[in-house]
This record gives C-alpha cells, sequence and structure tokens, in this order.
C-alpha cells in the first residue's frame, strides 16, 4: 500500500509518498512529473516517516540545515540512483554543476567520459524534490538551468540557503 500525505510550505503545497517504510516521493504540487509512479489506489495518512518529513520541512524553511535525512526508498534505475547518490552529498548552502556530476559519475565508473545531458535528465526524474536537491544543481556557468518544481522556486530554495558554488563564490541569484 501506498500512503500520502500533504504540506503546505512558503512555496506552495508540497505532497509526499511513502510505502510505510520509506519516503519515495516529494512534489511541489503541480511540478512536473508529479508523483510519477504513484499508485491510483493510493490513501493519504499521517504516518511517523511524515511526522518526520514535516520536522524536516519546518527546519529547512526555516533556513537552516536540517542535520538529517528521513528514510528514503529509491526505486530507480543504477544509473539514476547513482546520480541522486551524488545529489545527496551536496552540502546544504553549495552548488554543483551538470558536467561536474557527469565527471563523478565517469570516474566511478572508469568511463572516459559521461554526458551532461544525461545528468540532468536524471536529476529532472528526482522523486524526492528538497531532500535529495536536485534545486542545487547549477548549469556550468552557475546559471539556474532546469528544475522539475520552476525556476522561480529553484532560485528561492538557493536564496533561502544564501547558496554558493562549491568551487567559488556565492553564486549569483
Amino acid at each position: 500500500m501506498e500512503y500520502t500525505y500533504h504540506f503546505e510550505s512558503p512555496l506552495g503545497g508540497i505532497t509526499a509518498a511513502s510505502d510505510g517504510q520509506g519516503l519515495t516521493g516529494l512534489w511541489f504540487d503541480g511540478q512536473k512529473y508529479f508523483a510519477q509512479g504513484l499508485a491510483p489506489d493510493h490513501e493519504e495518512k499521517m504516518l511517523p516517516l511524515f511526522e518526520q518529513t514535516d520536522r524536516w520541512l519546518g527546519i529547512y524553511f526555516s533556513g537552516k540545515d536540517p542535520g538529517f535525512t528521513p528514510p528514503l526508498l529509491l526505486k530507480t534505475t543504477p544509473f539514476r540512483r547513482a546520480v541522486w547518490e551524488i545529489l545527496l552529498t551536496i552540502p546544504y548552502g553549495h552548488t554543483i554543476t551538470y558536467g561536474e556530476i557527469a565527471a563523478t559519475i565517469a570516474e566511478r565508473s572508469g568511463l572516459a567520459g559521461m554526458s551532461a545531458q544525461a545528468v540532468g535528465g536524471a536529476v529532472g526524474h528526482n522523486p524526492i524534490s528538497l531532500i535529495i536537491p536536485c534545486h542545487r544543481v547549477v548549469g556550468a556557468n552557475g546559471s539556474l538551468t532546469g528544475y522539475a518544481g520552476g525556476i522561480d522556486k529553484k532560485m528561492k530554495l538557493l536564496m533561502l540557503e544564501h547558496a554558493k558554488n562549491l568551487h567559488g563564490p556565492q553564486i549569483g541569484i
């Protein structure tokens, strides 16, 4: 059985999904790929996991690093999992480029190179927004490109975090 719960945030409604053990989705209402893969017969119900997620969201939207990650359940391909696991390592308040993620994946896989566009596709299909911080991924020159929740939300999230590029000064937002 799948469960959902709806939260309100300063940036609008957020829907979370779980199998009862781990978080399987967290989307801004109406975002691209909203509730992708969610069973039509899910039940809206408050679970301890959603209470933990609510605490995470409250700390995050107060402008602080929550310092913990609720249990996650990533149902995906090995490539997407590898990309999302890299996203989980991006520190609060910092950004990384699609190209840097591609280079890391290539190095770990023993490949000569990896397409930043392929990485972009995996980042864009991240089902657990905010907690898996896809909003911290920027273009090669620090530009705010692509975000399933919308560029306006991405900009507001990075401003909330006072984001800096991992390799340089605060990004121009």
